[in-house]
């Protein structure tokens, strides 16, 4: 990391990439040494043939950028929420990169160390192509030197599991969510071409999803006991970060042919349908509280963009009250009434479209 006093000048985006605000994605790191101890021999036939896939690169030619990139692209209707948007992405897939990749070398343990060589290679391509389109914006992100000054969060491998597989399986998810309604209107709704990437990418991120999955039904512990509290608060937290956020920047979605709300509770469902493979509870969507709580939070977080913009004392001390009650709104949330259904006997699974 850079001595404060002689850290470089980063642009706009590279900071707003640095920051770790709550709906931020995150840098993490975890328990090398347990890694090394995972046994899949469980999920042995399905986890040989995932890698198999995995060698395959069925994405190897496939993150090459056409013509079509190189234009002015200051027309972009809401430019602001398409470059937060890019962002947000580019610091998932590139946190991803990173973890993936300090796993790989720290770990000795083979099948470990090749699962996440591959979902390393993948995540590095994502985050690269996304940034070429920021740099076409003249907003690209310095990625050396946000690996250098990002903080980085631990976690037990067992919530790296959770965490990243719903991260993976969300990102799918949306990412097919999108392309499909683009699809619908081509020559209106595809406001810049990397959307036409989205289709074949998304496989990726199903693909690491599976990874995940197979780590935990390798060990049943993991999904059962106490850890299915772990699971519902990771469920619910990449939920309402995902709708949240999502929201703030609901103007480009709809240039997009896309309502926030009916997006977000559409990937919702897609995801919760993918998760019951290794998850033994999901939560209730039609929950006649549910929405409305998520509502709140919405509403809440505008106030405190607005109240950040203006800053000042009695800016500070509302924008407190405002994360209080955003804290009492997850709680409330969280002892929602959830499902609870058997794993299936099946442990691959299908991209739902």
């Amino acid at each position: 990391m850079y001595p404060a006093a002689s850290k470089p000048p980063v642009n706009e985006t590279t900071s707003s990439a640095l920051e770790d605000a709550v709906l931020s994605p995150r840098f993490y790191t975890t328990d090398f040494e347990a890694l090394e101890e995972v046994d899949v021999s469980a999920v042995r036939e399905e986890w040989d043939a995932l890698l198999d896939e995995f060698e395959g690169d069925p994405n190897k030619h496939h993150f090459r950028r056409s013509d079509e990139f190189d234009q002015d692209w200051s027309h972009i209707p809401d430019k602001d929420q398409f470059v937060d948007f890019l962002v947000s992405s580019l610091t998932a897939e590139f946190s991803g990169c990173i973890l993936y990749s300090e796993i790989r070398k720290r770990v000795d343990n083979p099948d470990i160390s090749r699962l996440f060589g591959y979902m390393s290679r993948d995540e590095g391509r994502h985050a690269g192509f996304i940034n070429g389109a920021l740099r076409d914006l003249d907003v690209g992100v310095d990625l050396s030197f946000l690996s250098k000054t990002k903080n980085y969060t631990f976690f037990q491998p067992k919530f790296i599991y959770y965490a990243t597989y719903l991260s993976e399986k969300i990102g799918y998810a949306r990412y097919v969510t999108i392309y499909r309604s683009i699809e619908k209107d081509p020559d209106n709704l595809r406001v810049h071409p990397i959307f036409d990437w989205f289709e074949d990418w998304c496989k990726d991120e199903f693909r690491h999803g599976e990874a995940f999955a197979a780590l935990m039904r390798s060990d049943p512990k993991l999904t059962s006991g106490r850890n299915k509290l772990w699971i519902r608060f990771f469920l619910l937290a990449v939920f309402a970060t995902m709708y949240v956020r999502d929201h703030l920047r609901k103007e480009f979605y709809e240039h997009l042919g896309l309502d926030a709300t009916e997006y977000g509770f559409e990937v919702f469902r897609k995801t919760q349908a993918i998760s019951r493979q290794c998850f033994p509870v999901s939560l209730d969507l039609d929950h006649p509280t549910f929405k409305r709580l998520l509502d709140k939070m919405v509403a809440n977080t505008e106030k405190l963009v607005e109240l950040k913009k203006k800053g000042g004392l009695l800016a500070k001390i509302r924008r407190g009250g405002l994360m209080a009650s955003n804290a009492w709104t997850f709680v409330r949330l969280y002892l929602l009434p959830v499902k609870k259904h058997d794993l299936p006997a099946d442990f691959r699974m299908e991209p739902v479209y």
